[in-house]
This record gives C-alpha cells, sequence and structure tokens, in this order.
C-alpha cells in the first residue's frame, strides 16, 4: 500500500532519530576521538577495530562491530586523501558514516580544535570509575558547552537537543558538546563509565561499554585475544624457564 505524505515522513524521522540516538552518537564520539588522534593513517589502522565489542552477538556489540567498520572506512579515506590525511578526509568519513548529510566543509584548522577536543574526550573515555567519568564530563560540559536548546536545523530534521551555540557553531565545539551530551546520558542511564581506554599495552583506542555484563578491558576481539595468546606465552616460558 503507497505511504501517505505523513507516513513518510514519520518514517524518515524514525530513520534519522535511530541513525542519531545516543548510542550512535556516543560511538561516533568514540570513532571521531580515534581517528583525531592517530599520528598517521597507520596508526589510525591499528585503531581500526576502535568500538568492536567482546560481547559480540549482543545488540550493543552488534552496533560496536558496525561502529568499527567506520572507523576502517575513515582510515582508507584518509590514506586516499594525500597529505591531508589523516585531517578533513578522516573525519568527514567518520561524520558522513554516522548520518551527517549535506556539505561538510571541514579545514585543517577544524581538525586542529577538533584535535585538542579529542584530547580531553580520552580522559573520560579512561576514567576508571563513573565518579572520575561524571567529574571530567561535569567539567567539559561547564567549560565548553552551552546552554540546552532544542532545534530542528530550519525544518531538516526532528526536533532534537543541542548543548553548542547554535546551528552553524564550528565543528569542534559541535564536538564537544554533542559527545559530551551522549556519553553524559550514558553514564545517567548505565551508571557506569560511559567508556574505556583499550587494556592492551599496544593499543591506545578508546570504545562505548555495552549496557550490561562485566565490564570489557579491550576495544575488540583482535585485541582481547592477542594479549591472551601472549599472557599463555609468557606463562609458558616461565614455566619451562623454571623447570
Amino acid at each position: 500500500m503507497k505511504k501517505s505524505r505523513g507516513e513518510g515522513a514519520e518514517a524518515a524521522d524514525d530513520e534519522w532519530s535511530t541513525r542519531h540516538s545516543v548510542l550512535r552518537s556516543a560511538q561516533r564520539a568514540a570513532a571521531l576521538v580515534n581517528v583525531l588522534s592517530a599520528a598517521d593513517a597507520d596508526g589510525a589502522a591499528e585503531a581500526a577495530d576502535a568500538d568492536g565489542a567482546d560481547d559480540v552477538g549482543t545488540a550493543d556489540g552488534a552496533r560496536s562491530a558496525e561502529s568499527a567498520e567506520s572507523v576502517k572506512g575513515a582510515v582508507s579515506a584518509a590514506s586516499a586523501g594525500g597529505p591531508r590525511a589523516p585531517g578533513a578526509n578522516a573525519v568527514t568519513a567518520v561524520l558522513r558514516e554516522y548520518g551527517e548529510r549535506g556539505p561538510l566543509d571541514v579545514t585543517a584548522q577544524d581538525v586542529a580544535d577538533m584535535r585538542a577536543v579529542a584530547a580531553r574526550l580520552r580522559e573520560v573515555f579512561a576514567a576508571p570509575d563513573a565518579d572520575t567519568a561524571a567529574a571530567r564530563l561535569n567539567r567539559l560540559l561547564a567549560e565548553g558547552c552551552g546552554p540546552v536548546r532544542l532545534t530542528a536545523h530550519g525544518g531538516g530534521t526532528p526536533w532534537h537537543i543541542h548543548l553548542d551555540g547554535d546551528d552553524s557553531a564550528p565543528w569542534a565545539e559541535w564536538f564537544l558538546a554533542s559527545s559530551c551530551m551522549a556519553l553524559a546520558v550514558l553514564l545517567w542511564d548505565r551508571q557506569r563509565p560511559p567508556g574505556g581506554l583499550c587494556a592492551s599495552p599496544r593499543c591506545d583506542t578508546v570504545y562505548v561499554t555495552g549496557g550490561s555484563g562485566a565490564a570489557r578491558r579491550y576495544c575488540s576481539p583482535r585485541c582481547a585475544t592477542r594479549e591472551r595468546v601472549a599472557s599463555h606465552r609468557r606463562a609458558k616460558g616461565a614455566r619451562a624457564t623454571a623447570g
């Protein structure tokens, strides 16, 4: 049956809301932190599993695996971007993957400013407990975010909340405000840190935590497996030496 304009508009609003859910916004924040923290495209490739989940198969795990693909896409775009990589091309690739539409004019200065924001957001992901994460988020909300406002971007989207100054705020301001809001809501909802920093000493990737179950320690199954294998080899070597 053909949909009416009203039904079509509702479907479009539902699709937009799914793409811009709190969890997806938090995963976008993690993906941007990882891309912006990369020293070069090869460093970003090491972080390509940014939001992979130890609990693959759960709803959160499936979304996290999808987020990992977005970072891989960003790395590919960065590699193709020549001397700008992993700057504007990589950032734009992540924004596209997470639902941003229309022209995205991300300049070199925008990337530099967003990199500074990424360094501050990394502190939230690295927080060892909910109290520390909340304190760090409160500081960022007080120092870098404006009052809560509703916007529909001139009728182009459903009504939703923003914490940046206005719809034409610089990318770095939007990145900080949108990330803080998503991470704060996750902490509020789950009463646990909204993310983490990979426990592997060879990886500095941040990730968004799942909603339930045991706390994750690694950004991806790949890092978890690699560390288990390394631990087994160390234990085996120690036994051989002792024997």
